[in-house]
């Protein structure tokens, strides 16, 4: 490795960067969105025991976080510190999230245990691949504006993985299961499993690293956690971390029971029909033959068609929005762009819960606005931990990339883990029977709250904590000047 601080990376590096993410993305996106309901209404696994899973793996798996960032700081190859686990964890990765997301025959404890088990590899093998991996973006370059770029770059690629994931995996899971959905989500984890493998190998063929520790530093792990402590940016960044992630959980994991048990049935029909979904189905069928989207023909399957189509507008739109950050950023600064983009996709949110049931129009429209919103915001989170992991070694003189990405990811941990397990705490407080026909109204208000007031308020609190983070636009620049000048 060299300390060539300034490095510019091409544009095959940053797509080969981005393509680990999009592996990574599609099983991570895939917990977010769908496994409080892969839990509870494929696996029918109670609400209440699906909740301590998911609080306890994901608390489990951000301890481990935690320690993998210390390993991977003190791994030394001739591939660098970071690539070498994203090319050693890619196919244990596959094989565990194929294992996650399969359902076989147990009773209800065999079934607890098993989805225990599997969730616990999971976050543990997720941890030594994405911990490396996202720490990787620290040692590529040092240049600030190129890490803006490469954020850009990386998630678009996350975006990418978005849109299956919410567009396409339950059309996917129900059409390959030919209306099995725990038969359809293996088949598409398999895909997935696969496709993330080969993507993982090409992000470790594409990349490399360009800044180490300097060469007098000492490694005792006792001084990375006093480092971490008195970084006041740092301790702001894990809380904001926790808060965003518990959000996306949150609101990610409700998006199904919204569309299924909130917005009425008959004003989503209507819906599809105004916007063309009936052609546009009679088209595909067409193409890959009447079966594939025959569990789409029938009225009940309203919902997941809705979300889907309203989830594909909100992805796209969050890629335009992914556009705008890179210029905003490099002319206001991250903090700046972050907190007020940050708080306006809050507003979108809040404004959910005054539509009625029929109001699914509207709901599309707030959600696409509320996508590309927060699209501007996406890549700013982890540039900005890049840019805490530079303002620790600016202060201290010492560098440790991989333990203050590893805190972050801790924090994205916990507030998965926090977020699904509210989720599925609130679903069981405010009544929901995954066997009803029908909900309750408490369960269904519990719901609208939970898809937009909840995260809503989370979201503007996080973006108050930034009045309080110093990396400032001008701060920005001159630990840059200044870190290239100790490096050279």
């Amino acid at each position: 490795m060299n300390n060539n601080s300034s490095h510019k990376l091409s544009v095959t590096e940053k797509i080969g960067y981005s393509l680990g993410d999009l592996a990574a993305n599609l099983i991570f996106q895939t917990l977010m969105a769908f496994l409080s309901f892969f839990y509870t209404d494929i696996y029918k696994i109670p609400a209440s025991k699906a909740s301590l899973i998911m609080l306890m793996g994901g608390f489990a798996g951000a301890i481990f976080n935690l320690l993998m960032g210390a390993i991977a700081d003190r791994t030394n190859t001739r591939w660098g510190k970071f690539r070498p686990w994203v090319l050693w964890t890619s196919i244990p990765f596959g094989v565990i999230a194929l294992l996650a997301f399969s359902t076989p025959d147990f009773n209800e404890s065999g079934k607890v245990v098993y989805a225990f088990i599997t969730y616990i590899l999971l976050v543990v093998i997720y941890s030594a691949n994405n911990l490396p991996y996202s720490a990787l973006s620290g040692v590529m370059t040092g240049s600030m504006q190129e890490r803006n770029s490469l954020s850009s770059y990386r998630f678009v690629a996350v975006m990418l993985a978005q849109f299956i994931i919410q567009v396409l995996l339950l059309p996917l899971a129900i059409s390959l299961g030919h209306g099995d959905k725990a038969a359809g989500f293996e088949k598409v984890m398999l895909v997935f499993a696969i496709t993330g493998v080969i993507c993982f190998l090409i992000t470790f063929l594409t990349t490399r690293e360009r800044i180490s520790p300097p060469k007098e530093q000492k490694t005792p792990l006792i001084l990375d956690l006093k480092d971490l402590i008195k970084n006041k940016p740092w301790l702001i960044m894990l809380t904001l971390t926790v808060m965003v992630f518990i959000t996306l959980s949150i609101k990610g994991g409700m998006n199904i029971y919204f569309y299924k048990y909130y917005l009425s049935e008959e004003s989503q029909v209507l819906f599809l029909k105004n916007v063309g979904f009936d052609t546009f189905l009679s088209q595909l069928s067409g193409i890959f033959g009447p079966a594939a989207f025959e569990e789409f023909s029938r009225p009940d399957s309203a919902p997941y068609a809705t979300a889907s189509i309203t989830s594909a507008a909100s992805t796209i739109a969050m890629i335009i929005g992914i556009f705008f950050s890179k210029p905003l950023a490099d002319r206001f600064g991250k903090r700046n762009i972050f907190g007020i983009f940050i708080s306006l996709s809050a507003l979108c949110l809040i404004s959910i819960a005054f539509l009625s049931d029929t109001a699914v129009s509207p709901v599309f429209i707030l959600q696409t606005l509320h996508g590309f919103i927060y699209g501007i915001t996406i890549p700013l989170l982890w540039a900005m931990i890049a840019d805490v992991a530079d303002y620790s070694e600016w202060k201290n003189k010492r560098r440790a990339t991989a333990i203050i990405f590893s805190a972050m990811i801790f924090g994205l941990k916990v507030g998965l883990s926090l977020g699904g397990a509210i989720s599925a705490f609130l679903l069981s407080l405010f009544g929901y029977d995954a066997e009803a026909v029908h909900q309750t109204a408490s369960a269904v208000n519990g719901i609208k709250l939970m898809i937009s007031v909840i995260p809503g308020v989370i979201f503007i609190i996080g973006a108050g904590l930034l009045f309080w983070y110093a990396i400032d636009k001008q701060t920005e620049l001159k630990i840059e000047a200044d870190l290239k000048e100790r490096r050279n």
